[in-house]
């Protein structure tokens, strides 16, 4: 939050504006922040660290089935804490995390958890049952940082890395939607756990149920494999590509519950948040349609249009000098800009007429879903236009650098 401030005000000071957009640029990385995430308790332990003895690795085992189970149960408060306009044109683009989400445990954690749900020993030497709070941890390597780059919720070694969040963002939504999910899951756990008569068996049993019932949301493979979103779907998990369609599961009956339960949200503050939350959807990509809409129609289309005439202009005393001879140049250029100019015309109408038709919706999820379908798209169409008339047009000629 502060390197932000810093940022934006530093370039202020010499004339300049700090862009923290994600996706500013075509064909350039979208830029995103990775939240390190862990909990330690007041004495300075990192529940998160495996730990060297049964307990400590009891204790591992317990808070990481807390996360898998929060994350799964809570999936779409996770999404909706990143969903911002900007991040739509990251998430799922090159070295960003897609839009499911799913948690990365690597390998060797996640053999471990497939031993303790099917009761089998772990890995090929092992010859006896692992039992949790009885034995300790086989190893397996902590230190996991750099493994699998598409994972929007990675655990990597004493700490998870939530990569969802906008380059724009503040994290604090995120950390909100993570904090309160876990310690409700930390919740029902103790009070599972603290009527126990045989404390091990019955922490046992917890975690293997767990890891059984919540098993769909672990995914170690490549979140950017087009078969990871078929897959996704068979394991039910959601897949909230957009805001406009994230954002109506923040009022969801069980989200409610969740942040009224442990005093974070009412539900009015809940209702509030995500009515802001859909306006500012709303407000931001209008202005980027009338933005879009202004550049072609006040930019482009008078510089191509001067460019052409220039073109007509230069064919013609061509034509006078040498009858014979077809200026090529001229005439294929002119004949490519016209009908580029021409559908790119047509576009700024139909944006000009869906923008329109935008102010005059009330609902605001019925507003954000009209823009993402109807505004959209026909600025991206519009876009690749004026790209296109963009590669042929004089560089002396072309207002925009």
């Amino acid at each position: 939050q502060l390197v932000m401030d810093v940022m934006q005000k530093t370039a202020k000071r010499h004339g300049l504006v700090c862009l923290l957009h994600e996706k500013p640029f075509e064909g350039v990385n979208g830029s995103g922040k990775h939240n390190n995430w862990s909990m330690q308790t007041d004495t300075g332990i990192n529940v998160f660290d495996p730990g060297e003895t049964p307990g400590e690795n009891a204790q591992f085992l317990l808070f990481l089935c807390a996360v898998i189970k929060a994350a799964d149960d809570y999936q779409d408060a996770l999404r909706v804490s990143v969903a911002r306009a900007g991040n739509d044109h990251r998430l799922g683009a090159a070295e960003a995390p897609p839009a499911i989400i799913s948690m990365f445990l690597g390998d060797e954690l996640t053999e471990i958890l497939d031993a303790i749900e099917s009761e089998t020993p772990v890995g090929q030497k092992e010859k006896t049952l692992f039992k949790v709070g009885v034995h300790a941890l086989p190893p397996f390597p902590k230190d996991t940082t750099d493994r699998n780059r598409t994972s929007p919720f990675a655990y990597t070694g004493a700490k998870f890395e939530f990569r969802m969040p906008g380059s724009a963002a503040s994290i604090s939504s995120c950390n909100i939607a993570l904090n309160t999910a876990v310690a409700e899951e930390l919740r029902q756990f103790a009070d599972e756990l603290e009527g126990a008569e045989d404390f091990n068996s019955a922490l046992h049993a917890l975690i293997r149920r767990v890891v059984h019932e919540h098993k769909r949301i672990i995914f170690n493979g490549n979140g950017y494999d087009p078969s990871w979103v078929e897959e996704a779907a068979r394991r039910g998990l959601h897949n909230l590509r957009s805001t406009p369609e994230a954002l109506p599961h923040f009022s969801d009956p069980e989200n409610i519950e969740l942040f009224t339960r442990h005093k974070v949200f009412s539900e009015s503050e809940i209702r509030a948040r995500q009515e802001v939350f859909q306006e500012e959807y709303c407000k931001l990509v209008a202005i980027e349609g009338k933005t879009a809409l202004s550049m072609a129609r006040r930019e482009i289309f008078p510089a191509v249009s001067r460019f052409s005439y220039k073109l007509a202009q230069s064919a013609k005393a061509q034509r006078e000098l040498l009858p014979e001879r077809r200026p090529r140049y001229e005439c294929s250029t002119l004949s490519y800009l016209t009908q580029l100019m021409d559908a790119a015309y047509s576009l700024s109408g139909e944006l000009e007429d869906a923008l329109v038709a935008a102010e005059g919706i009330k609902d605001l999820t019925e507003k954000s879903f009209h823009l993402r379908d109807r505004v959209l798209p026909v600025m991206g169409a519009l876009r690749a236009a004026c790209d296109d008339m963009e590669s042929v047009t004089g560089d002396d000629a072309w207002p925009i650098p």
